[in-house]
């Protein structure tokens, strides 16, 4: 009887230990949706312009502003909208740089970052990529 018991303690403490092993594995971490709209939707490679503005639907108080990038490009600046949303501001000539932008068609731009309690968001919005000499810009 003794050797069964000691069977079982040993079978016991060991299903015991290894359920406290996967309950300490981190779990998978997976970024949440959030609705964004890019300034300008057409971004004409050619243009003098020198700002992205990425419009989101999370709010300001909730992100960690250095942590939000496009499509690798590293955020320029950020601030609070009227409704106290996010906006977040990116170099164009950055954004017009990217590899593998497609001149002619749809491209799409994705939004990633961090909240203050360490949750991954993330959003994306399709945008055309021309490459037209502006009006007025020709000689």
């Amino acid at each position: 009887m003794a050797k069964k018991m000691k069977s079982f303690c040993l079978f016991f403490c060991g299903f015991v230990a290894i359920s406290l092993l996967v309950l300490q594995m981190p779990a998978p971490c997976y970024a949440f949706d959030i609705a964004i709209d890019v300034s300008p939707n057409v971004l004409n490679i050619q243009s003098n312009s020198t700002i992205v503005t990425v419009h989101t639907d999370i709010a300001y108080s909730l992100v960690v502003g250095a942590s939000v990038f496009l499509n690798g490009v590293a955020i320029d600046w950020w601030k609070s909208d009227d409704r106290g949303n996010f906006v977040a501001k990116f170099e164009s000539d950055e954004i017009k740089t990217l590899d593998g932008l497609s001149i002619g068609d749809y491209n799409t731009l994705t939004l990633t970052g961090y909240t203050t309690g360490s949750e991954a968001f993330i959003g994306t919005q399709d945008i055309m990529v021309i490459d037209n000499i502006p009006v007025g810009g020709r000689d």
